[in-house]
């Protein structure tokens, strides 16, 4: 496929389930060959048959043909006319906060992936652009007296990285809408198997795919959808001047990863339930953050514009001192960064992920504990928590 050509172009998948288009929107068999699964085209630079005539690709930053494939199936599970990939998630961030010049105002959830915050507060602000953090509990609401002339994107994570916020998206979109700025919802937590948020009223979605889309911890990449024709050519022609793109390979294990997405994330989310329902009886844990449970102040509006609730769990112990060491105790829940794997993982986001928030009125408690459960057998997982977990003594009777 061209680099000019339409993302959305689906080979007929249009209209299938998310199941089908995940292994075959955007992959049909190599034409050469035959070779059911796309190739990776690790080349830098194409034959032309003269001067400006060639198959599609002319160098590899402009385009690829395993990074087109990638494009074209993303976008078609985002429900999307355009998709744009890239070298990573905040490759794909740092290219839409290009859409912004020095002087124009972002606004963001107040507990922004940390990787976010420290790109907005120490290379963007300092350069004279305007970031403005909302807390969640007034998105809803309250986002429209935060917005003005000034702002052109308003940014939100739903579910929010690493205290499980929701916002409700058409309600942002709207309030977003009212002064022209463009709602971008970094989707990455929730993936667009459980999450479309194109249809709910979003200008742009993001991912890092180096999460649940690849799924299997062994790449990093970004991607960017818009139905926005506008908004798509802006984003193409700044992938190929900034050159923040995937190599084919890295490409080629996110197509591997989607075409499992659904039945993974079926079982994230299962596991996911299971745990936070073990977590909220525990006496060493003080409060569990997870959508799905119904005390969750978000769990209507998720339930609502969600399949289901995802696979992070937060919780928090006793004490700052309880949190840092029971990271360390556990076997199967691996201490380590990042997400969206199939295995289980577990951090101190305060020391970790979000470190770079460290004296923000909006930094992560520091007896938080984030987990990224994976699709082990959840009576094992439980186990370990079980073994993990430190109760609390039972006071003495006087």
């Amino acid at each position: 496929m061209s680099s000019e050509q339409d993302d959305s172009e689906q080979d007929g998948f249009d209209g299938m389930q998310f199941e089908t288009r995940a292994i075959h929107a955007g992959q049909e068999p190599d034409p050469a060959t035959g070779a059911i699964i796309t190739p990776i085209y690790q080349t830098s630079t194409y034959v032309q048959e003269a001067v400006g005539v060639h198959k599609g690709y002319d160098y590899a930053r402009v385009a690829n043909p395993t990074r087109s494939a990638l494009q074209e199936a993303l976008a078609s599970l985002e429900n999307a006319k355009h998709g744009v990939a890239f070298s990573s998630g905040l490759g794909a961030t740092t290219t839409l906060m290009h859409l912004v010049d020095p002087g124009q105002r972002v606004v963001l959830i107040a507990d922004v992936y940390g990787g976010v915050y420290r790109m907005t507060s120490q290379v963007y602000e300092p350069k004279g652009y305007k970031f403005t953090y909302v807390p969640a509990s007034e998105f809803d609401d309250n986002l429209a007296s935060h917005l003005d002339s000034d702002t052109k994107l308003v940014w939100v994570e739903t579910p929010s990285n690493p205290l499980l916020n929701i916002v409700d998206i058409r309600k942002a979109a709207a309030a977003a809408h009212s002064v022209g700025a463009l709602l971008v919802v970094d989707n990455t937590f929730a993936t667009p198997y459980l999450q479309q948020p194109l249809d709910l009223g979003a200008d742009a979605v993001v991912h890092s795919t180096t999460k649940y889309l690849g799924g299997h911890s062994d790449t990093i990449g970004g991607f960017i959808a818009t139905n926005d024709d506008a908004l798509a050519e802006r984003l193409a022609f700044l992938q190929k001047s900034l050159g923040a793109v995937p190599g084919p390979f890295d490409s080629w294990l996110v197509l591997r990863g989607i075409k499992t997405l659904a039945v993974r994330m079926r079982q994230h989310c299962e596991n996911a339930g299971a745990i936070a329902n073990f977590l909220v009886g525990h006496d060493a844990v003080e409060r569990v953050y997870y959508p799905g449970l119904p005390d969750h102040p978000g769990h209507d509006v998720a339930r609502a514009q969600m399949r289901d609730f995802g696979g992070m769990i937060s919780f928090t112990t006793a004490t700052d001192e309880e949190a840092i060491e029971l990271v360390a105790r556990t076997n199967l829940f691996q201490l380590a960064e990042s997400l969206g794997g199939v295995e289980s993982l577990i951090e101190h986001p305060a020391r970790m992920t979000h470190a770079s928030t460290a004296g923000a009125p909006f930094a992560p408690p520091h007896n938080l504990v984030r987990l990224s459960v994976g699709i082990e057998a959840v009576d094992d997982l439980i186990a370990d928590l079980e073994t993990a977990l430190v109760r609390r003594p039972t006071p003495a009777r006087a």
